[in-house]
């Protein structure tokens, strides 16, 4: 059986010095500026890290919300954000009979509404857990901590392996080694009830996964995984583990529309012509997305470019690079194309980065209007 991931997150879209679209953006943020949420849905290939496609993408503006608001009101609210993962969810639709889909989410999707909704719904999951949420123990259980994480922390580890820690802002790269443990739980309805929920206990699995022995000055790894998914085997809990370590591709996708793509720099005048622009740039950002990360992985580095993108691309780039038609592989496509955006490809830069990226894209469309003109002409 085939298995897709659909990872789930939500990105700001900033549209705070555009006056024209004043009455139809909400907040985002931390409050001081306006624009639209832009809820995404990626679908994964798990064994390959492909993009498969943009499956869906909910733009939400965040109501403005009275400090008096009651907890029952906010809950009956049809436009309250956290509804967003269930629509997500719900637009997409139930997987075919000859797949498994795997609904990925990060802490924010932590809901207990949205929890009870996957069940529900007879969806597969894996979820990081945000809250230390009650649990309901078993007499035999007597003793041990009542709340999620650290009942967890309590547990030994089941096994170890190496995972890669990529670079940020506040860290380098680096590779951590890592313990696991996983167990069934059956977790308490919160007592304030924020969402539409029913009062009843949910059964799951959940994992932890942990840095033992982190470097000096670095913080310690720690993930908490909610699923439906059977983990008491060492092979089943590294294979949840690996579906939860695709959800960076999404992050990807973000920058992809916002500093590739160019999402937030659109200058239409309304908002039916801002979303559609979003929509169809958000397509466009799924193969940037796919390229680099192909650039990126020595088992697809090498393909043949023509893999991920047309032929006629292929010939086109290579031309103006090589000054002939070349079979250029991903990684020298991506080179290629970033070189056309303006990056060095010096080989300390590493790969172009969004922008350029894009930069490189618009100036490659130009070229292939120009030869599909001719071609045209040519014909006549």
């Amino acid at each position: 059986m085939g298995v897709v991931l659909l990872i789930h997150d939500t990105t700001d879209l900033d549209f705070s010095g555009h006056k024209t679209l004043a009455a139809d953006l909400g907040q985002i943020g931390n409050g001081g500026g306006r624009g639209f949420l832009c809820h995404n849905s990626l679908a994964v290939d798990p064994d390959t890290k492909e993009v498969l496609g943009l499956a869906g993408q909910l733009l939400h503006c965040r109501p403005q919300v009275g400090p008096k608001e009651s907890v029952a009101a906010k809950r009956e609210r049809a436009d309250r954000e956290s509804r967003l993962w269930l629509r997500g969810i719900d637009a997409i639709g139930p997987s075919p009979a000859d797949r498994l889909w795997i609904d990925v989410a990060d802490r924010g999707a932590d809901i207990f509404e949205f929890l009870q909704g996957l069940r529900d719904r007879r969806r597969h999951f894996v979820v990081r857990s945000s809250y230390n949420r009650a649990l309901e123990l078993d007499d035999d259980q007597a003793g041990q901590p009542h709340l999620l994480h650290d009942y967890l922390r309590g547990q030994a580890g089941q096994q170890t392996w190496a995972v890669t820690v990529g670079a940020t802002d506040r860290r380098a790269a680096r590779t951590a080694t890592v313990q696991a443990t996983a167990c069934r739980v059956r977790l308490r309805p919160p007592h304030v009830r924020k969402g539409q929920y029913r009062k009843e206990v949910l059964e799951l699995w959940a994992l932890r996964v942990w840095e033992a022995a982190p470097p000096a000055n670095e913080e310690a790894l720690e993930w908490v995984l909610l699923t439906d998914q059977a983990a008491a085997e060492a092979a089943a809990a590294r294979r949840v583990v690996g579906y939860y370590e695709c959800r960076p591709l999404v992050e990807e996708f973000h920058k992809a529309q916002k500093t590739g793509a160019g999402i937030e720099r659109l200058q239409l005048q309304d908002a039916e012509s801002v979303g559609a622009a979003i929509a169809l740039l958000s397509v466009v950002a799924v193969a940037l997305v796919n390229l680099r990360v192909a650039a990126r992985q020595e088992c697809s580095a090498a393909l043949p470019a023509s893999r991920y993108v047309p032929r006629l691309w292929v010939r086109v780039l290579s031309t103006w690079r090589h000054r002939e038609d070349r079979d250029l592989t991903v990684r020298e496509f991506t080179l290629a194309l970033g070189r056309l955006g303006g990056h060095l490809n010096r080989k300390r830069d590493g790969l172009p980065g969004w922008l350029t990226l894009w930069r490189g894209w618009e100036r490659l469309h130009t070229m292939l209007e120009y030869e599909l003109s001719r071609a045209t002409c040519a014909e006549h």
